[in-house]
């Protein structure tokens, strides 16, 4: 399966992001321009994406403008982590 099929890469539609199924949740990715990823819960469950979750708390809170959590790493990071995650 298909790194973006399984991370389930948000649609923008003007300024407002189409709704988080439930059992997902969104987060923004990236160094400098942040990407909107919609993952399953079920990822919170992961030691290695909870460690991820800590370092975003860390360096950003938890509170984002944009109604999600920013992840500090880059966006082929994320997508390698994830997708191994999914296989698990």
């Amino acid at each position: 399966m298909h790194a973006k099929q399984i991370l389930g890469q948000s649609l923008l539609i003007g300024r407002e992001a189409v709704s988080v199924p439930k059992g997902y949740l969104a987060v923004y990715v990236g160094q400098r321009q942040k990407k909107r990823y919609v993952v399953p819960v079920s990822f919170l469950n992961q030691p290695l994406f909870r460690d991820l979750l800590r370092k975003a708390e860390e360096e950003f809170g938890f509170d984002h403008p944009m109604g999600g959590l920013t992840i500090p790493c880059t966006e082929d990071t994320f997508i390698a982590l994830t997708s191994w995650l999914s296989q698990s």
